[in-house]
């Protein structure tokens, strides 16, 4: 059966594009009587952050699927002449291991990458049918598919499309009136498939979350391992999804501003965490049980296609500008990576969450 891609979730009017414009180096402007947020650098003066170009040196394109940390990364290569795709680890010194070679005909690049340890899982799509695959990051030659059973894979564009812990590889399908949380072992054998009832996708192992389609958005979270449900806050006009730590509710006003609010499953803890021309950018809440990811447009948003990229600490109960013209924003394991400068040139620059 072939993928179930879902739209990423988003109340954010603006579309965001690739990339365009010039890179700003400096923060923009305030809007209108709101403070300017504090850079990365003044807040988080010992974060890791990185750059990829859009291009290795041999001149294929190269698109990052995971970052190991803020200067190394996996991703996919599409060679010049169009012919092959390559999976690859682009190290901080730009060299480059390829742990996979195939004909690109007929071929969606490499997908849902997720990475235990050495051990790196991936999904290739051949003539719309999803194969996972695994290989070792220290072994050029690996490179082995473990199924191609996935049943009609669901991605959301979330890190965990594919979850990888304990040595066991897990997923959800969409199957009629229901979903199928399916497994296999990294080491190999057969999928194990468990089906429950309703629109669930896999969070932080081993809850799911409900409501992948619905207008509103979740509803409730269900450990996997014990069957224990727990029912998550909701709101009138609001949209909500949760991991199992946050939930994130986002609203419109009468005057048709955005509302982002932030609250444990139990409903305890809530506040707003921003308002105006805001909306989420990735679909993964509160990442790293900490921080809170989103967008804001501005003047220059409706031309270049781009937003301010700013992060919410909720810890501190604090927000850091992480860039004033953010295209292409990713996060997957604990870095989050974004693109600036122009279509032909862009750079992708990176943040690793996990050493703030």
């Amino acid at each position: 059966m072939s993928e179930h891609v879902s739209l990423p979730r988003t109340l954010t009017a603006l579309a965001v594009t690739l990339a365009a414009g010039a890179a700003l180096l400096f923060g923009s402007p305030a809007q209108s009587g709101e403070p300017v947020p504090p850079s990365v650098a003044a807040a988080w003066p010992d974060a890791q952050r990185g750059s990829v170009p859009s291009h290795l040196a041999d001149g294929d394109a190269y698109t990052p699927g995971l970052f190991l940390d803020a200067r190394t990364s996996a991703g996919t290569v599409r060679t010049a002449d169009g012919r092959f795709l390559r999976l690859v680890v682009l190290d901080a010194d730009r060299t480059v291991r390829e742990l996979r070679r195939v004909p690109a005909a007929d071929r969606a690049p490499f997908s849902a990458l997720a990475v235990s340890g050495d051990t790196l899982v991936w999904v290739e799509t051949v003539k719309s049918r999803p194969q996972l695959w695994t290989a070792d990051l220290r072994d050029a030659g690996s490179a082995r598919k473990l199924t191609d059973d996935l049943g009609s894979l669901r991605l959301d564009n979330s890190q965990y499309d594919l979850t990888l812990a304990g040595g066991v590889v897990r997923w959800a399908a969409a199957v009629g009136g229901g979903t199928e949380f399916r497994s296999v072992p990294v080491a190999g054998g057969r999928v194990s498939v468990q089906r429950v009832d309703g629109d669930w996708g896999l969070s932080a192992w081993p809850w799911a979350v409900d409501g992948q389609t619905a207008v509103a958005g979740a509803s409730t979270l269900r450990n996997l391992d014990t069957g224990a449900t727990v029912a998550v806050p909701s709101g009138q006009r609001a949209v909500t999804a949760c991991s199992p730590v946050w939930c994130e509710m986002v609203s419109l006003d009468e005057e048709v501003d955005t509302r982002i609010e932030m609250s444990h499953p139990d409903g305890s803890a809530r506040r707003t965490v921003a308002e105006g021309a805001v909306g989420t950018v990735i679909n993964d809440v509160a990442v790293l049980d900490r921080f809170e990811v989103f967008g804001r447009t501005g003047p220059q948003s409706e031309l270049s296609g781009n937003q301010e990229l700013l992060v919410h600490d909720l810890a501190t109960r604090t927000t850091v500008l992480v860039s004033p013209d953010a295209g292409d924003i990713t996060y997957r394991a604990g870095v989050l990576w974004w693109t600036t400068g122009d279509r032909e040139t862009f750079v992708r620059n990176s943040l690793d969450l996990r050493t703030v």
